[in-house]
């Protein structure tokens, strides 16, 4: 191992060393073991009832929790990791060494995603409990776990870079919080305010219901009267871009879809990533095509909806990936020494 590494090592080591010292780390790990496991049986005794392979559905359910969980506790063990060691006047002491400013915020990165990773860690139980009740797919497990741990490790970015780049421990983890924040709730809000904005008015045929009375009961038949009349519609295609940067949709997005006998997603990953799918598809006048005569249903409905529309789970991940390097960029730049210009009132270490 280069001494490069090696130095990196030791800073990893120091930081996860006072993490581990930490009472309150246990305490939150026990506390999301019992929420998650309490959540499962909950969903366990549910579907019990109705659905035969209900694995899918918790490993699925586990997964979300155990991304929701990382995003609301990682923002705190990250947000202060920088500056946090300037206000308690110990960052000079590692500054004064032959750490560099890349190994000391690549060193913090690392144990504060270490460190959350625990959470993925007491989960992993649950995970396998999912994997013994059937209906689990390789591919869902194969593409979901990385992607997880590939987000936590993105927030832990955010939250180092962002403590290194402002100076009070505080301002930077609300500033951390607000950026999860704006990935998760946000995009959401923007994809219904983008949807209520972007709306077109379109000429819809006017459709009229014949129907006629035998001995062999009542028939319905779809006429379009030859007119129109104004329609205003949402164009969902315009802003589902949005929900490209959703962290729950690009792990939904990434993972195949797998379908019931109906043609629809029969997991959550799946469902989820049915809604984003139909978003971009553009809404189009109904006509009296539209209304199948029979009620039968179309088992190739949802794998056209799939293979009409494009995947977007690649593009979220990369904004991601970017954001988390430029706060870590901006950390690297911030606390490099000897430093050229302060910000009045502020010292280097």
């Amino acid at each position: 191992m280069s001494a490069w590494f090696r130095m990196l090592r030791v800073v990893v080591g120091l930081e996860l060393a006072q993490r581990v010292r930490s009472v309150a780390w246990y305490v939150l790990l026990g506390i999301v073991a019992v929420v998650v496991g309490g959540i499962v049986v909950i969903l366990f005794v549910s579907l019990s009832g109705w659905q035969q392979d209900i694995g899918g559905a918790i490993f699925s359910t586990t997964i979300f929790l155990v991304m929701l969980v990382t995003s609301l506790v990682t923002p705190a063990l990250s947000g202060g990791a920088i500056n946090g060691d300037r206000d308690a006047g110990v960052l000079a002491s590692t500054q004064v060494t032959q750490v560099t400013s890349m190994q000391l915020v690549l060193g913090k990165v690392l144990a504060a995603w270490i460190a959350s990773l625990g959470f993925l860690a007491v989960c992993v139980p649950f995970m396998i409990g999912s994997a013994l009740l059937g209906g689990l797919r390789l591919e869902a497990v194969a593409l979901s776990i990385p992607i997880l741990v590939l987000e936590i490790g993105v927030v832990s970015a955010i939250g180092v870079g962002l403590s290194g780049v402002i100076r009070k421990p505080i301002l930077s983890t609300v500033v951390s919080y607000l950026v999860v924040a704006t990935l998760s709730v946000g995009t959401l809000i923007g994809f219904g305010v983008g949807a209520v904005a972007a709306t077109e008015e379109q000429q819809w045929p006017d459709i009229a219901w014949e129907y006629d009375e035998d001995a062999a009961g009542v028939t319905e038949r779809c006429i379009e009267t030859g007119t129109t009349y104004p329609q205003t519609v949402q164009r969902y295609d315009r802003v589902w871009l949005f929900l490209a940067a959703n962290p729950y949709v690009i792990v939904a997005d990434a993972i195949p879809p797998s379908f019931d006998q109906y043609g629809y997603p029969d997991d959550l990953f799946g469902q989820i990533a049915f809604g984003v799918r139909q978003a971009q598809i553009p809404q189009e006048p109904t006509t009296c095509a539209d209304f199948s005569s029979s009620w039968e249903p179309d088992a190739d409905q949802g794998r056209e909806v799939f293979e009409s529309t494009v995947p977007s789970w690649f593009a979220g991940l990369a904004l991601h990936l970017a954001l988390a390097a430029a706060a870590v960029w901006g950390a690297v730049a911030t606390t490099r020494t000897p430093a050229r210009t302060l910000a009045p009132g502020s010292r280097i270490a």
